[in-house]
């Protein structure tokens, strides 16, 4: 049975069918002989459909996340910093050079020695430095951050990024500190070097637990005000080691015996139980090179000296100090009220650095030429004879905590390690004069022993 309602209802479906594809294409049209035929190019207002306006909210961003937009941008997760464990051998160098990059706001890697401690770590030349020793350098002057690396002793933990990824962090309005800390997690703190001394009456004021990790794991507790609450120990610290000796190596019988056979005072390197997991993750061994110094009981002491008409006024002599194995360079025969004894050089002291590059481990002519090289002023570093038997017992370097001082201007470009390690002296820094007078100015009295010089 025919149907006429349906039939309008599917011819008006035809019309705005045909009514759509003559909009869609005006040039259908002209084919048609028939003006009657033609379909309006511009529709009725009842058959007219609006579509709806879009308005861009950059708060609610849209679909795409590539195109939202925050305050705050999140760290990219495949920017990821790479941690780089250099460890050399006494003489040898880490084998990589450091410098300003190109911006003159960061440092870069560059000339990775093949075969050198650096290779063999994974660091790679053009990559950005963000960390020494878990320390950020973004803040740091040149002199500072070649410091650090040139006093690490044997061990180098570098924080890198590769040139790419920092360029599309820098892009992307990232923060390198923000990534930096992103690697290591929320848990993370630094590890915490505490010299304890005995108290009179409570002692340590700490006490030993093994934990349930088993075998060389202890926990601290601390007496309220006691000695070890003082000298920054906390309750529920787990113990790394202790007078240099690793906790992991002890039992909680022979942990007490090394605590209670003598009245001395203990140093011990603790960290917080939760920042444990942070380490174990990025596979880190906690090293007091990576620790903070709360109250280390000697510090290195910077000295600069201005040469005088009569010399700086002190003798430099090669000596067996404490070990009979080991040699250093002491300084003795400080004459009174000279240059030497202005600075605050002490007779006997030991002498670590000169112009802040180390030089315990280099031959006493080399240690002579280096001062002389520094016309009529030099940068010395010492300590007590007493503080380097400390650091060495413990074994970590006495300037891996030195404060910071002003340095001499240092030039773009230094060799990482404590043999061929330089910060090269500017010749247009303050601090010096013209080397073209040294043989001239420079006086010194050679003494009756063959390695002692008198300046």
């Amino acid at each position: 049975m025919f149907n006429s309602e349906g039939c309008k209802g599917r011819r008006a479906a035809h019309l705005l069918i045909v009514r759509s594809l003559s909009e869609l294409c005006p040039f259908a049209d002209r084919h048609r002989p028939e003006d009657s035929l033609r379909t309006p190019r511009h529709p009725p207002q009842a058959f007219r459909m609006d579509r709806p306006r879009f308005t861009f909210n950059p708060k609610e961003g849209i679909d795409n996340p590539a195109l939202v937009i925050s305050d705050d941008p999140e760290p990219d997760p495949t920017i990821t910093p790479r941690l780089c464990l250099l460890k050399r051998v006494e003489c040898q160098t880490f084998g990589f050079h450091l410098r300003l990059d190109r911006t003159g706001q960061g440092y870069e890697i560059t000339n990775v020695e093949p075969w050198s401690p650096a290779e063999q770590s994974g660091l790679q030349a053009e990559d950005r430095l963000l960390e020494v020793n878990e320390e950020n350098v973004d803040n740091m002057e040149f002199h500072q951050v070649v410091r650090k690396i040139q006093s690490c002793g044997t061990h180098l933990f570098l924080l890198v990024l590769r040139k790419e990824e920092c360029d599309q962090a820098v892009q992307m309005g990232v923060d390198l500190q923000t990534l930096c800390r992103a690697s290591k997690g929320d848990s993370w703190s630094r590890s915490r070097l505490c010299h304890v001394r005995r108290d009179p009456e409570q002692g340590l004021g700490m006490s030993f637990s093994q934990t349930n990790g088993g075998w060389g794991r202890f926990s601290v507790s601390t007496v309220t005000d006691g000695a070890a609450e003082k000298a920054g120990v906390r309750t529920r610290d787990l113990l790394v080691w202790i007078n240099g000796v690793s906790a992991s190596a002890l039992t909680l019988a022979s942990l007490c015996r090394m605590v209670n056979k003598s009245g001395d005072p203990v140093t011990v390197l603790v960290i917080e139980p939760g920042s444990v997991s942070s380490y174990i993750r990025r596979k880190i061994p906690i090293f007091p090179e990576l620790a903070e110094n709360v109250n280390l009981p000697h510090t290195a002491k910077t000295m600069r000296l201005e040469r005088r008409s009569d010399g700086y006024g002190f003798l430099l002599r090669q000596e067996r100090v404490k070990s009979p194995q080991r040699t250093a360079h002491v300084l003795r025969e400080v004459d009174p009220g000279s240059a030497a004894e202005d600075a605050g050089m002490k007779d006997g002291d030991v002498l670590l650095a000169v112009n802040e590059e180390p030089v315990e481990e280099l031959e006493h002519e080399e240690v002579v030429n280096r001062i002389r090289a520094s016309g009529d002023r030099v940068t010395l570093i010492s300590i007590s004879v007493e503080g380097r038997w400390f650091y060495r017992t413990l074994g970590i370097s006495p300037l891996l905590f030195l404060e910071d001082s002003a340095s001499p201007t240092c030039t773009q470009t230094v060799v990482a390690g404590p043999k061929t390690a330089s910060c090269d002296l500017d010749k247009g820094d303050p601090w010096l004069d013209s080397h073209s007078n040294h043989q001239r100015v420079f006086k010194r009295k050679t003494s009756q022993r063959r390695q002692d010089v008198l300046w």
